[in-house]
């Protein structure tokens, strides 16, 4: 009798189903030259707005025009880096330069410090109260210049200002008649003080949506490693905060350094020597003395000085691009 083969069969495994393919994407339909297209007409505006105008600053920066060429008595003249020449070496023009800079240091460094401590309060601070300082800060940022500007004139008024009776009745103290735009410097610090209300809001808005993007687990490991608050704050918080802040720095030096209206408003249209930034300089150059020459090849050394701020904005954000 034959032994019976009790061994179960080996199990033939049925191949898996095929998945089902996705259909390819052609990425390279329509050629390098589409986002060119796209973006065409956004380019045609900026060089109709921008370009035109940038074009004539730089034209009449190496010409002699003046107010027989303006309303064409006689042709304009080339004279070449003539008007450049005659800028630079004009000990004014120099002064002019210090003080631009000086004011425009003064306005960043207080706006990135004011703006700084208020996005920190408000992370402590409860909801309701967030909301409402937020309410304030965007009708206080949305203001127009000329408005902020004549009510900061009027506060400020030697004869009927508001701050000069509130602080003449501290004990010992005379400021009735005071005129606080007597000397340069303590006119352009309330011209200052105009400036960086109107920047800190923005300032606050932005840095208080970077800080909700810190986590608060290494904020609290930091704490358990022993970090106070200004540690938690140096080591976490503002190499975090970094990026942003070096956009925010740079955008209030360009922002600061083409004051025009806060100057021009608040001394009445004319501002004196001693007020007088690269804006309203130029201006003054070009549509009081009528050289419009001057007035352009100031306005252009004032935008090449600014791009070097933007510079070293690029450079800064490259080198926090290569880190991360």
């Amino acid at each position: 009798m034959s032994a019976v083969d009790t061994t179960t069969p080996a199990k033939v495994l049925a191949p898996p189903p095929d998945s089902p393919q996705r259909p390819r994407v052609n990425r390279r339909s329509g050629g390098p030259a589409v986002p060119w297209l796209l973006l065409a007409p956004c380019l045609a505006i900026l060089g109709l707005v921008l370009g035109y105008p940038l074009y004539r600053l730089v034209t009449l920066s190496f010409q002699m025009f003046g107010q027989s060429q303006l309303w064409g008595f006689k042709p304009a003249e080339w004279v070449g880096f003539g008007n450049f020449s005659k800028v630079l070496g004009d000990s004014e023009f120099w002064q002019v330069v210090l003080r631009t800079i000086v004011f425009a240091v003064g306005c960043v460094v207080f706006t990135m410090v004011i703006g700084m401590l208020v996005a920190l309060l408000l992370q402590r601070v409860s909801g309701w109260v967030k909301t409402l300082v937020n309410i304030v800060l965007v009708a206080s940022w949305g203001m127009p210049v000329i408005v902020a500007t004549t009510l900061f004139k009027w506060l400020f008024d030697s004869d009927y200002g508001i701050l000069n009776a509130l602080l003449s009745k501290l004990p010992g103290v005379q400021m009735i008649g005071h005129n606080w735009f007597a000397s340069g410097p303590q006119g352009l610090a309330v011209i200052m003080l105009l400036v960086v209300w109107g920047a800190v809001p923005f300032v606050v808005i932005t840095l208080g949506a970077g800080l909700t993007q810190v986590p608060s687990e290494l904020e609290e490991a930091a704490r358990l490693d022993g970090a106070g608050a200004w540690g938690v704050f140096r080591y976490v918080t503002l190499p975090i905060l970094k990026p942003i802040i070096v956009m925010l720095t740079t955008l209030s030096v360009i922002w600061d350094m083409g004051v025009f209206p806060q100057v021009f408003v608040m001394r009445g249209g004319h501002p004196e020597p001693e007020f007088q930034l690269l804006t309203t300089y130029s201006y003054d150059r070009a549509f009081v003395v009528n050289d419009y020459g001057q007035g352009s090849a100031i306005a252009l050394l004032t935008v090449l000085l600014l791009l070097g701020v933007v510079a070293v904005y690029m450079r800064q954000m490259l080198k926090i691009g290569e880190v991360e």
